[in-house]
């Protein structure tokens, strides 16, 4: 274009006092085939700007989302019943959940009787931990839940005083183990005085005992606890909430 423009910008009259009529027809054919060429090329310069900046559009597509879009793409809330939905599967999970660890690994007991007294009461509610012993032995002084040797319907709670292997001896109400006296800080101030011959402890049996001897019936009368007949061992008292708390 600025060839044409340096063109037009010549005063005709001057070259056309030095040419004659031949000539400048010859001029104003080169003017005009000069003009319609650079307007050719700014056409196709101008479509060719509009393919790139379609292919542009075409191949990088704003990214910004549109409000109608948006507001499609937005999330409802959950139905009533899906919330339904939700609220039963929560409860099954826990209810299946609170089921596996009652049959695993606790189980509430009530206690019965006052052979445990004065450490546990009549009613007390208690947690009695299934899984310990099966990673572990039965130790002297723990508190075990038992299966009863001579009626297996019926189930029992005392102290394990002989562990397998020991002598046990009592002596008007004193426990002699392995020929030393036993100290028991945990019995009532109510003394016993029965004696007991001394026995040697079988292998994979307890020699058991209630705290509160003297209303106890235990291994001083039907003899020990086999192993497999001890399904726990009483670790924490949940009611009443006034003695809440562990068990030993």
């Amino acid at each position: 274009m600025h060839i044409l423009a340096h063109l037009q910008a010549v005063n005709k009259e001057n070259v056309w006092s030095h040419c004659n009529s031949t000539e400048m027809a010859r001029i104003d054919s080169v003017l005009f085939f000069c003009k319609y060429s650079c307007r050719q090329a700014e056409g196709r310069r101008g479509s060719k700007r509009g393919s790139e900046m379609a292919t542009e559009q075409e191949l990088f597509p704003d990214s910004r989302v549109d409000p109608t879009q948006e507001k499609e793409m937005s999330v409802d809330p959950p139905s009533l019943g899906q919330q339904v939905r939700d609220w039963v599967r929560d409860i099954s999970l826990t209810a299946l959940t609170a089921i596996l660890i009652v049959i695993f690994v606790v189980q509430p007991v009530k206690v019965e009787g006052t052979s445990m007294e004065p450490r546990l009461e009549p009613q007390d509610r208690i947690f009695v931990n299934k899984f310990v012993y099966y990673f572990s032995e039965v130790e002297r002084g723990d508190i075990v839940v038992f299966w009863y040797p001579k009626d297996k319907t019926k189930s029992f709670i005392k102290r394990a005083i002989g562990l397998p292997g020991d002598t046990v001896e009592l002596r008007s109400g004193v426990v002699y183990l392995n020929g030393e006296e036993l100290s028991e800080p945990y019995l009532p101030t109510e003394s016993d005085y029965r004696s007991h011959p001394l026995q040697v402890v079988p292998p994979h049996q307890y020699f058991v005992l209630g705290d509160h001897r003297t209303s106890s019936n235990d291994s001083r009368d039907w003899g020990f606890v086999p192993e497999q007949n001890i399904f726990g061992e009483a670790i924490f008292r949940y009611w009443p909430l006034s003695k809440l708390g562990s068990i030993r």
